[in-house]
């Protein structure tokens, strides 16, 4: 027991309720890193994208990751924000208007959707329609998407951005190196403070991500079915 610990007998469970809260952290943001990919699998196979894979760096600072997937969203957004310029070039205004508007059936924005595809990428497959309706004719980029990219680009910036993937009690000394005392009490508290608030918000935004991606790749795999 280090003599902090002595001081003030809390320290220890407090480290190990900051150790808990990093690994919850940390398994949020590896499910994001699955479901960017499998989003951007989806774009790539059906919308003629080349957006790369991204990996969680182990050896890596909690915010050189969020920047990892920052990038990768950022990508992604870019990417749809292209389709929907394209639709809006290759599309007579009524028809590109009928894609936004929520009271058209989804089957005829499919259709007109397929019609562009089929001509931007000589042969679409039967999805690309499906996947193109679902990104651009909902506020999943401009909301959810866009909400995440937010919250990471927080996490980063904040007292938790520091912290190592990789070695948990490593990352936690990087906070409290040869700090003692009431001062590292004080940071303590301050780095569970922070972790609780971004955790609440990140794992709320994460879930609907993940809701949003699950329901355009259940569509695809139930089409290609």
């Amino acid at each position: 027991m280090v003599l902090s610990d002595l001081l003030y007998p809390d320290n220890p469970r407090r480290r190990q309720e900051l150790i808990h809260l990093h690994q919850e952290l940390l398994d949020c943001m590896s499910t994001n890193f699955h479901a960017t990919n499998e989003l951007a699998g989806v774009l790539n196979e059906h919308l003629g994208c080349t957006i790369p894979r991204i990996k969680i760096r182990e050896s890596s600072t909690i915010k050189e990751n969020c920047d990892i997937i920052i990038q990768a969203m950022s990508e992604i957004q870019h990417q749809v924000q292209k389709i929907d310029s394209d639709m809006k070039e290759k599309l007579e205004p009524v028809l590109y208007q009928k894609l936004h508007d929520i009271k058209e059936p989804e089957l005829e924005k499919i259709a007109i959707a397929h019609r562009v595809f089929s001509v931007v990428l000589g042969e679409a497959t039967s999805t690309a329609g499906i996947v193109a309706v679902k990104l651009i004719g909902s506020n999943f980029i401009t909301l959810t998407l866009g909400k995440l990219v937010s919250l990471l680009a927080q996490i980063g910036a904040s007292v938790l951005g520091g912290i190592s993937i990789a070695i948990l009690g490593l990352g936690i000394e990087m906070i409290l190196h040869a700090i003692l005392g009431a001062v590292e009490r004080n940071e303590l508290l301050a780095a569970v403070r922070s972790y609780e608030e971004h955790l609440a918000q990140f794992r709320a935004a994460s879930e609907k991500y993940q809701r949003a991606i699950h329901e355009v790749t259940s569509l695809v795999r139930h089409q290609v079915q």
